[in-house]
């Protein structure tokens, strides 16, 4: 009877792991499984930390805000958070609304913000207004990556000195031969699209600028978390290369997130991609 009973009891456990679904997995480089708290104590000591989301994942924005919250715990008034997702001309507007000089509806009314950032990025400009931490808008306006894209790089040359203060200082230096900007012109290609160098410089000019603006309010001791799509930091490229160039000594810390059919181990293809890999289902709902 008591082996009976044991023999349900296995079985019962065996079925309830089986049934276990994780909304996502960590994962450092080389593809080992790690916890969240030792990613933790190595982000801590980071002068920067890139973390590259899937725009539309909730489990990367989930995280974006566990870390900071849990980074903010450590280091208090040293933590500064900066985004893609602002774009420079609008730091004026974000620092009226963190400051509580203008209303949150004036805000979203005037900032430009994502369509998806009442859900996926208000959580983090929240806690950095209720916590009184800086939030750096690091993007270029789109407008000018536009430009860049239709007319190329020379035409940021023409802008005034005014609009010029919103961009990385010019001349703005751009290697194709980056897997990066190599790769995005080969999937042109490969679609059957006319392909422009163009289409590279005006990722390469959102990259280089969101490193100047991380820089420009950056100081030693501090840590800057930036936010940003992982396209922007895998691999140790775009904007971790651009830093890289600005100041060799800086200790990066770079997070991106994949999806996958089966989360329990780490895809080739994925690993090396960035310092930790959040690895989520790929059948995982999306925010929009």
């Amino acid at each position: 009877m008591k082996h009976k009973i044991l023999f349900i009891v296995v079985l019962f456990l065996l079925s309830s792991f089986n049934m276990y679904k994780p909304a996502y997995k960590l994962y450092n480089k080389t593809g080992e499984e790690i916890k969240y708290s030792k990613m933790l104590e190595e982000l801590q000591d980071a002068d920067i930390i890139l973390f590259g989301e899937l725009h539309n994942n909730p489990i990367s924005h989930w995280l974006q805000y566990e870390v900071t919250k849990d980074l903010y715990e450590i280091k208090k008034d040293k933590l500064v958070l900066g985004a893609e997702m602002f774009e420079a001309d609008n730091q004026l507007i974000l620092n009226e609304y963190l400051s509580a000089l203008i209303s949150e509806e004036k805000f979203e009314d005037e900032a430009r913000i994502w369509s998806n950032y009442k859900t996926d990025y208000k959580p983090l400009v929240t806690f950095a207004k209720n916590n009184k931490l800086p939030f750096i808008a690091t993007n270029i306006p789109r407008r000018y990556a536009s430009m860049v894209f239709k007319k190329g790089i020379e035409s940021l040359d023409k802008l005034s000195v005014e609009a010029k203060q919103y961009i990385a200082p010019l001349p703005i230096e751009v290697d194709l031969e980056l897997n990066c900007y190599k790769q995005l012109l080969e999937k042109m290609q490969r679609m059957g699209m006319h392909t422009s160098p163009n289409i590279a410089y005006a990722q390469a000019v959102k990259d280089a600028t969101m490193a100047h603006f991380i820089m420009q309010n950056f100081e030693k001791g501090q840590l800057f978390i930036h936010y940003n799509g992982a396209y922007h930091s895998d691999n140790y490229e775009s904007i971790y290369w651009y830093l890289k160039k600005l100041d060799p000594n800086l200790k990066i810390v770079t997070i991106t997130t994949v999806t996958q059919s089966d989360i329990s181990e780490l895809n080739e293809e994925n690993k090396n991609t960035a310092d930790y890999i959040i690895c989520v289902p790929e059948t995982m709902t999306g925010s929009y």
